[in-house]
């Protein structure tokens, strides 16, 4: 089921072609690399399987202390719930109003985490200038509003959903209703994505909907315009599943089945807008079914949940998020993390006892490919425990980092350097205990490797 129309709909371009898994050490110190630690964020587990772990980001509840902690602890991506759609950034014609969608992109990029856009051309949220438009005028206007668009962000947001929602339901695959559809015909699609490719060459390109999870009539209409595109070299790179389930619509039995055919036509997928109404073990055996399919399907390449809190979703009542309304975890986070390999902290795990100490900070390189790299620095206490640590980290030019988890960074101007600080939960450590931070790089042609120096100790 997909979300109403005045807030539904919400990708890291496919470098999971691995073709290195090496270990560098760089120590900060002399200090040996101990044994690897198992993830124990959803973005951290995440990214040890290649893949990000996102939720939809609401810029007016990111002042909320437990918001924005949950988001930073526990998210590599993020998505704006409305920010960025059409009646919020082009309100009248050529008047710009990017605050609130700034908002969300600062807060991400300063701690190192992954951005999509959301959503450039879809028939609601539409200010009604639009929609009066005649045909010559409107694809000048959708033309020009992708173009300033992307260029604020550009270099900033990954990856764009170019084109939400085109296609009708229970109408064999019709395409939708639009003023676009209805005044420029079926070509409006293939115009945004090149538009959206000339305005940002680098961005990944992608097409996002509901209701395509398993084989239907609008997922075959899908599937045969983006086999189209993809042999006409039109320039699309992604698809979005949107993956709203409930007991009536439960996740697909051939849901892998339908990512795989359309990853096999040459295009990343993502599960872009997850969520699933229900509790217990039935919505946590859900979750779970869906990021095992992802991590089935090689080029599915990660996966956002459409809110933080069952408390602000768009089906509160339906409970269908991994944290409850007071910030608990649930079990269908468990569920989550332990499908993608991860370890949860349990409610009565002794904290080892604060104090002061010394720390080493050692780096190694967890997985390569042709263009970027996820780096892991493990962080160590001496014979004392401590209570907070910070690192420097920095970064070969042109190197830029994309997602960053289990840490909080503030990157310097050309951000290329950091200082990394523990997250809320892994800053007090036990004399000789550890934990570790990751992070994702695009080398832009350098693939040496980082250097990671100055461990301190609170």
């Amino acid at each position: 089921m997909s979300a109403p129309q005045s807030i539904r709909s919400a990708s890291l371009r496919g470098a999971l072609a691995l073709v290195a898994t090496g270990v560098l050490a760089v120590a900060a110190t002399l200090t040996a690399a101990g044994p690897a630690h198992a993830a124990d964020s959803l973005g951290s587990a995440a990214a040890q399987q290649g893949r990000y772990f996102g939720a939809a980001v609401a810029a007016n509840h990111l002042g909320e202390t437990p918001y924005a902690a949950t988001l930073d602890a526990e998210f590599t991506s993020v998505t704006p719930e409305n920010e960025m759609k059409w009646d919020a950034v082009e309100p009248s014609r050529n008047t710009f109003a990017f605050g609130s969608a700034d908002r969300i992109v600062n807060h991400a990029r300063d701690r190192g985490t992954e951005v999509r856009g959301h959503t450039l051309v879809w028939h609601q949220q539409l200010p009604g200038w639009v929609g009066q438009l005649a045909a010559a005028d409107l694809r000048t206007a959708m033309n020009h509003h992708i173009t300033q668009v992307m260029t604020h962000y550009q270099g900033k947001i990954r990856s764009w959903d170019v084109v939400n929602e085109a296609f009708q339901d229970g109408s064999g695959g019709a395409r939708r209703s639009s003023p676009f559809q209805d005044k420029l015909g079926n070509g409006y699609i293939e115009e945004a994505f090149r538009t959206a490719r000339s305005a940002d060459p680098d961005a990944e390109l992608c097409y996002n909907d509901y209701n395509t999870d398993g084989a239907n009539a609008k997922s075959d209409a899908v599937y045969a315009m983006v086999k189209d595109f993809t042999s006409r070299g039109v320039p699309i790179d992604c698809v979005g599943f949107q993956s709203h389930f409930n007991s009536a619509s439960p996740v697909p039995a051939d849901y892998r089945a339908n990512l795989q055919r359309f990853a096999d036509l040459g295009v990343d997928v993502q599960i872009t807008e997850l969520d699933v109404e229900g509790s217990g073990p039935a919505q946590a055996t859900s979750y779970a079914n869906v990021v095992k399919a992802c991590l089935a399907v090689t080029r599915c390449t990660g996966i956002t949940v459409w809110g933080i809190t069952d408390m602000y979703s768009w089906r509160a009542a339906g409970t269908p998020l991994l944290f409850d309304d007071a910030y608990a975890k649930k079990p269908a986070y468990a569920a989550v993390l332990d499908a993608l390999g991860g370890t949860s902290t349990e409610p009565g795990t002794p904290t080892p006892t604060p104090g002061t100490g010394s720390c080493t900070a050692v780096y190694s390189t967890s997985q390569a490919w042709n263009g970027g790299y996820n780096g892991q620095v493990t962080i160590s206490a001496g014979n004392a425990p401590v209570s907070g640590w910070s690192v420097t980290l920095t970064l070969p030019e042109p190197q830029r980092a994309t997602s960053l988890w289990n840490a909080v960074a503030s990157w310097n101007g050309a951000g290329s350097v950091a200082t990394v600080r523990n997250a809320s939960y892994n800053g007090t450590l036990a004399a000789g205990a550890s934990t570790t931070f990751g992070f994702t790089v695009t080398t832009h042609g350098n693939p040496a490797p980082p250097a990671v120096a100055d461990c301190t100790a609170a």
